[in-house]
């Protein structure tokens, strides 16, 4: 058997073993021709000690890994001059035991739950090591190397740690989850905003507790680890831990002392010193408020619920891939709109105070998660007689079907119905759908109209006009053009104005519907224009009014002109009767206005 040396503790005792300084010294001294060089930490039970290297190896020094490293320091060395390393795979198994004095322990942790057979690379310089535990690269032992200064991280193994927050303190958002979360110490009323919340609780926890968990009511904690720790140099920060992935979550690790001695300093809790922890806490799913209201408006102010977030939904399709509204202040407590008409909205209780009219009186709306699809309108083609409407119609089926359509848009048809506004009822009655796109007979759709389009739920019910162009005398604007009509509103309104659509809330759409043809007849080219130029007359003073009525009076591609002379006999007519409201509600009827034109004109309906 070759010599065997060893420096420091005395190992197993083996033939031959003598204790020397270096090395160096152990060649100097080797009465062999190769000699052991081995270690204390090792147990060589089992190992072959009688191994010798093949004759093209003698050059070589010899070495065999433990568990841990590459390197034990334990060598088959040459007596002369080696060239390099040789490093064998069949392990030495480590013995160290945790008692050694380079080993320091922290209080709080799990001792059987590390192994503590771990030793350096002898290679290496001297270090600290430092361990982490499950959550962390610190706060596990320390292995130190004689005369390290240096800290390096170990993660080859980590301890478990016990908590080092005992105490839980829930908020109560008054969702009528609270008290679910096992062991709380105490619980406190959300208080408007986190920050304040937080404030009024570090108060009343004084010197109570070093360090403390913040729960919400509104999260789901079964699964929560509350052992979790931060790094050592992280600890004065508040630690918060995401909701369903969203940065601004519920979850806070707090030091007290710290947070009590600055958070006041500070307006917004987003300025504190704050670690966003990469873990998610679930939140429990907000209320889901399923209403028939055509406006999100009236469900808003006429329903309650508990807690500080609900879904409105009027939607036959209900989304519920729900977004995360931060509740840290007012300003991140914002209405979300997740579809593209607002059948689906998220709101804040901090909202209602503010709405009135529509949930725009609220000052924070997000409508950057508007990608999920509304029920698409339907689409109700008015026609009474005209010459072109069959033309029209199949112009429409067309559209409807294009390619860029994505729509499921239902069409229904109404036909020669007696009367303005018994046409509209009768349009609203065929709607299946709370709004309905009102198709007139004289429009040429555009083939490319978005059928997909939706009105705005946000709002109070009203209908939408769009513009249409006037083949004759060149105007874009919504006469003859097509109209998102809101259905209940349509049935409530007995046509007390001139303008059926202008008598209740209303807001243009500037898309262009198509073109408006209304000179398949002399009848009909005199009537549009006769019932047109009465509502633009009735409507001065307008700058824009004026403008378009001198267009209608002024402007006719026509060969006979009788867009101008309809255009013409409406202002007379105007003029005639001072303006008189009951007179000229008289152009709602299909008989007075035939009996006008011919007594006027001499002009029938069959021209």
């Amino acid at each position: 058997m070759f010599d065997v040396f060893y420096t420091g503790t005395r190992p197993n005792r083996f033939p031959h073993e003598r204790q020397v300084e270096s090395i160096e010294q152990a060649q100097k001294q080797s009465r062999t021709r190769y000699f052991w060089w081995i270690t204390y930490l090792a147990d060589y039970s089992g190992f072959d000690f009688l191994w010798e290297p093949v004759p093209w190896q003698s050059h070589q020094r010899h070495a065999w890994p433990s568990q841990w490293q590459k390197d034990t320091g334990v060598y088959l060395v040459p007596k002369e001059v080696y060239t390099d390393t040789n490093y064998h795979s069949a392990p030495i198994v480590n013995r160290v035991d945790k008692e050694k004095d380079r080993w320091q322990v922290p209080n709080g942790i799990d001792t059987d739950s590390f192994d503590w057979t771990w030793h350096p690379d002898p290679t290496e310089p001297p270090y600290i090591y430092q361990f982490g535990t499950q959550h962390q690269r610190t706060g596990g032992p320390q292995y130190r190397v004689p005369g390290a200064t240096d800290i390096k991280f170990v993660d080859q193994i980590r301890v478990k740690t016990d908590r080092v927050a005992t105490a839980i303190y829930e908020i109560d958002h008054m969702d009528g989850a609270a008290g679910a979360i096992p062991n709380t110490t105490r619980r406190v009323r959300y208080f408007d905003n986190y920050r304040d919340t937080l404030i009024r609780l570090v108060r009343s926890i004084g010197d109570e507790h070093e360090f403390v968990w913040i729960c919400s009511s509104i999260c789901d904690y079964s699964d929560f680890d509350f052992s979790w720790h931060p790094e050592q140099w992280q600890a004065s920060m508040l630690h918060v831990f995401a909701s369903n992935g969203e940065k601004f979550g519920d979850t806070f690790f707090m030091h007290v002392p710290s947070f009590a001695r600055r958070a006041e300093h500070i307006e917004m809790l987003e300025w504190y010193d704050c670690n966003f922890v990469d873990i998610s806490v679930p939140r429990r799913p907000m209320p889901v408020i399923e209403h028939n209201y055509d406006s999100q408006v009236d469900a808003v102010k006429n329903l309650d619920w508990a807690g500080p977030l609900a879904l409105f939904t009027n939607s036959t399709y209900l989304t519920r891939n729900e977004i995360t509204v931060p509740l840290w202040r007012e300003k991140t407590k914002t209405v979300v709109s997740i579809s593209d008409g607002a059948g689906n909205v998220i709101v804040p209780r901090t909202a209602i105070p503010y709405i009135k009219t529509q949930l725009y009186d609220y000052p924070y709306i997000d409508r950057t998660h508007s990608k999920n699809k509304d029920q698409p309108l339907d689409i109700v083609f008015i026609s009474n007689g005209e010459n072109e409407a069959e033309t029209n119609y199949q112009r429409l089926m067309q559209s409807t079907k294009a390619w860029y359509n994505s729509s499921l848009n239902k069409i229904h048809r109404v036909q020669n119905v007696n009367g303005r506004v018994a046409a509209y009822h009768a349009a609203a009655d065929a709607s299946t759908t709370p709004w309905f796109f009102a198709v007139f007979a004289k429009l040429q759709v555009e083939q490319n109209f978005d059928w997909s389009w939706q009105p705005d739920r946000m709002q109070q019910a009203k209908h939408y006009i769009f513009h249409a162009k006037n083949t004759v005398n060149g105007l874009v604007y919504g006469h003859q053009a097509m109209i998102a009509y809101n259905r209940r509103l349509t049935l409530a309104n007995t046509g007390h104005g001139l303008d059926f659509t202008l008598d209740d809330p209303h807001e243009v759409v500037p898309i262009l519907s198509g073109n408006a043809n209304y000179y398949p007849s002399s009848w009909m080219c005199w009537r549009t224009a006769f019932r047109e130029v009465l509502k633009l007359r009735a409507n001065l003073p307008d700058v824009e009014n004026e403008y378009r009525l001198n267009q209608w009076l002024t402007k006719d591609n026509t060969p006979d002109q009788w867009s101008i002379k309809g255009a013409q006999d409406a202002v007379e007519y105007y003029e005639s009767v001072n303006g008189d409201f009951e007179q000229l509600r008289k152009s709602y009827e299909w008989d007075w206005l035939a009996t006008y034109a011919l007594i006027k004109r001499g002009l029938t309906t069959d021209q």
